[in-house]
């Protein structure tokens, strides 16, 4: 029997491996073995595929080890892996290294082993290398780590590498299997004293150790209030020392023993729904349940602060109480702390989060409680899509439109959302997408029947959407004509709004201090060593950043063009910004949420928490604060530069400074009826800040829908970017145009570029850029992915482009 194994790796095709006789009757699909590619090197590997077919050039290797009793994913799983590999044109192991756990890929951990041929003359040797030679000659075989203790350095590998060259010992690889179980240690009573009797007994006659007396009430009282004791708790409560729970152990009295626990601790799993639909939701709740009914996927296009969630909440109860699970996914890791108290309200211990701010410890716990249909409901980023769901019955893709679903890098370049559709169509399980500004392409397919569409028009509660005011900023003369941060109209209703004790969210979509400085005499920019782009000044840190590599740099006081020490700062970061308001508004609190302020595992939860507590009076942003986020008292929403969201050269730049304004707008006024959006601009009569001050989205889908045909982008297209990556400028234009060349023959209609793109130097890497505007012929866009992988791989094999690295981004965002 053999077995073709996908390892996390990129490599161009599975590999097959064979089947040992005494693993005949345990391999399966889905499981882990450990595999030997290339020269000892290890690998944990899944098997995709058993069969009989021997490879025809080529002898296979043996299996090495079983790493599993039972499959860590299942048929599904490898199912989504194969479509997206192949979809998004990236090797499923790339898809396998995204997909598991980091503790399910087992790591390669050297192990040195003693020749005993070599015999116990260490005479030759000099120091260290007597010490590890002694420490094989006792234990036979060592671990790196182990050598790194015995010398006590980092650096041993001359030490091991000269014992090698001698003959003394040679190198094994073995797997290291790095999840560790949490565990807890418990105090029990011994079951002598489970007798009332002889509990009483004991207590009443106690002579000695007052204190081992204190910390046996202490477990008691724990133990009848709580049920159960753990060490810690025991010896935090009675305030006693490891020695004396140690003595009551030695008497008979008590005793320990260690159990393994969740590092995540769950709520008892119940289902309360304490609310009913308005009229409104009850009707779009019944549409939905009917357009699922006919098609597989179903667009609820509901105003910001229609009650969406709530219709989820009640879609979601369906399918638990039928014992299926369902898939909640959102755009921002920041969005699932808001939600998940909600949901945990309604839906207790059936509820757990997956997102990347967790340990890789606490993953593999959420993965292997999805796969036993412990948990019934996932709330969870991109990523929760690859968990191991065994009966799924909804996917509910929030804030579809939101361009943080697509992975960016590394491979596999996949859309979150596109991936949840491919994968519900697996379990036949039912999609809802939902969005108050849907994208361009998801509408385009509910209006052409391809998906339900149902509509929620007005807001929960019948209050009316914000009023918009433009504030056109030409009008504003600066004294010292930079750009205006705060206007005066913008300033004054900040003042009312807080005398009403209401809270200001400020929107600016840059973060930092000043995006730039320039030197006032030359014109000379700071600019990053390694990209092409200017420094960002962080004045916290006091640092200039590159937001393109992270290198960071000491504040520049000197021209380096002109020797001067005149620097303006030009625009305005949302650092500057809070900076200002705390100026202007001394008896507000003021803070900030950005990249830079919600690093940490649980900072964007607290920084939420405290907002929703009314303990912050103006919060300053980026993307962060538009994303879905639900606020009861927030009066007044500012849009500080509308013009940095509407100039990009970018075909969906229109779509996308529209979804931002009214998802930012959408946070004011969603409990009572006032609340108010101000936006700043030096184009007031843009058409975008008109449909977002009409709130009319069917108005820019029927522009933007007959540009995007005219000039054949999606919908009417399917996309593929290329993008190529040298250290040298003259070679990776040459790769670039060689490439483009291959193509023309067949796709020249359909090529744009190449060209150099606006920020062509990242990370010391020059690059260039190509387009295909492919039709919708699933035939055409299949042979075209293959004809790229091929000219990819003919472009290795010429010495002068070897080292060009070939990045293919489909339906790019």
């Amino acid at each position: 029997m053999y077995a073709e194994i996908i390892i996390p790796l990129a490599l161009p095709k599975n590999y097959t491996w064979q089947v040992p006789e005494t693993l005949l009757d345990q391999v399966q699909q889905g499981v882990r073995v450990e595999v030997n590619l290339g020269k000892n090197k290890k690998y944990a590997g899944i098997i995709k595929r058993l069969h009989q077919e021997k490879p025809a050039f080529f002898e296979p290797k043996d299996i090495l080890n079983l790493l599993d009793a039972e499959p860590v994913v299942f048929a599904h799983q490898l199912r989504l892996w194969e479509w997206i590999a192949a979809y998004y044109m990236c090797s499923e192991g790339e898809v396998m290294a995204a997909a598991l756990p980091a503790h399910f890929k087992l790591s390669s951990e050297t192990i040195i082993l003693l020749n005993e041929e070599y015999g116990d003359d260490f005479s030759a040797l000099d120091h260290d290398e007597y010490l590890v030679a002694e420490a094989l000659l006792i234990k036979k075989e060592l671990r790196i780590t182990e050598v790194q203790q015995l010398l006590d350095a980092s650096h041993v590998y001359p030490v091991i590498n000269r014992l090698i060259q001698k003959k003394l010992c040679f190198v094994w690889e073995a797997l290291k299997n790095t999840y560790v179980p949490k565990k807890e240690t418990y105090v029990l009573l011994d079951p002598v004293y489970h007798d009332e009797d002889k509990l009483s007994d004991l207590l009443n006659n106690w002579s000695r150790a007052p204190k081992q007396m204190e910390l046996l009430l202490s477990y008691l009282h724990i133990l009848k209030t709580e049920g159960e004791v753990t060490k810690s708790a025991l010896l935090k409560k009675s305030q006693a020392s490891d020695a004396q729970l140690k003595g009551l152990v030695e008497k008979g009295i008590l005793r320990t023993e260690k159990r393994v626990i969740d590092r995540i601790q769950y709520l008892p799993r119940n289902i309360q729904i304490d609310f009913t639909l308005s009229v409104a939701q009850q009707k779009a709740f019944t549409a939905v349940k009917d357009a699922l009914e006919k098609k597989p996927v179903c667009l609820l296009h509901g105003v910001t602060s229609s009650g969406k969630t709530q219709i989820y909440i009640r879609l979601m109860e369906e399918m638990v109480r039928q014992g299926k699970q369902v898939l909640y996914m959102l755009p921002e890791i920041a969005l699932t702390s808001q939600i998940i108290r909600r949901l945990q309200k309604h839906f207790g211990g059936y509820i757990g989060i997956y997102h990347s701010k967790f340990t890789q410890n606490e993953r593999v716990e959420i993965w292997n409680k999805v796969k036993s249909g412990e948990l019934k409901i996932i709330l969870g980023a991109r990523s929760s899509i690859f968990l191991p769901f065994t009966d799924l019955g909804l996917i509910i893709c929030d804030e579809e439109h939101d361009t943080s679903y697509k992975q960016q890098d590394p491979a596999p370049r996949y859309n979150g959302r596109d991936a949840a559709i491919y994968f519900a169509a697996l379990f036949n399980a039912k999609v809802v997408l939902g969005s108050a500004t849907p994208a361009l392409e998801t509408y385009y397919n509910a209006q052409e029947g391809k998906y339900g569409l149902v509509e929620l028009k007005d807001r929960y509660g019948d209050f009316r959407l914000p009023p918009i005011e433009i504030i056109d900023t030409r009008t504003i003369i600066q004294k010292d004509r930079t750009k205006v941060m705060i206007s005066s109209q913008l300033s004054d209703a900040v003042t009312a709004v807080l005398a009403k004790n209401k809270q200001v969210i400020l929107f600016q979509n840059r973060r930092g201090y000043s995006p730039y400085q320039v030197c006032t005499v030359c014109g000379w920019i700071p600019q990053c060593k390694y990209c092409d782009v200017s420094l960002t000044f962080h004045k916290l840190s006091n640092k200039l950043v590159c937001h393109y590599c992270g290198t960071t740099y000491p504040p520049l006081h000197t021209c380096a063009a002109c020797g001067s020490t005149q620097f303006a700062q030009k625009n305005f970061g949302t650092e500057k910004i809070e900076e200002q308001l705390q100026e202007a508004f001394p008896d507000a609190k003021v803070a900030r949420m950005d990249i830079d302020t919600v690093r940490g595992k649980n900072a964007h939860d607290v920084l939420i928490q405290q907002f929703e507590q009314g303990r912050i009076d103006i919060l300053v942003g980026t993307q962060m604060v538009v994303k879905g986020l639900d606020f009861d008292n927030v009066d007044l929403v500012g849009i500080l530069d509308a013009d940095g969201l509407l100039h990009f050269a970018e075909f969906r730049v229109h779509e996308r400074a529209f979804q931002l304004m009214e998802q930012v707008s959408g946070r004011a006024g969603r409990k009572e009826a006032s609340g108010k959006v101000l936006i700043q601009t030096l184009q007031p009569q843009h058409p975008v800040l008109q449909w977002v001050q009409q709130h009319d989205y069917k108005g820019l889908y029927a522009a933007e829908i007959k540009n995007r045909k005219q000039f054949s982008y999606p919908p009417f297209s399917r996309i593929i970017h290329l993008i190529f990556r040298h250290k040298l400028k003259p070679v990776v234009e040459m790769a670039a145009y060689h490439f483009a060349d291959a193509l023309k023959n067949r796709y020249g209609n359909y090529i744009v570029g190449p060209a150099e793109p606006v920020i062509a130097r990242i990370r010391n890497q020059y690059l260039m850029e190509m387009l295909l505007k492919l039709p919708r012929d699933t035939r055409l866009i299949t042979q075209c992915k293959k004809d790229i992988l091929e000219q990819v791989a003919i472009l290795r094999q010429e010495k002068t482009y070897r080292s060009v690295t070939v990045i293919a981004d489909v339906d790019a965002i």
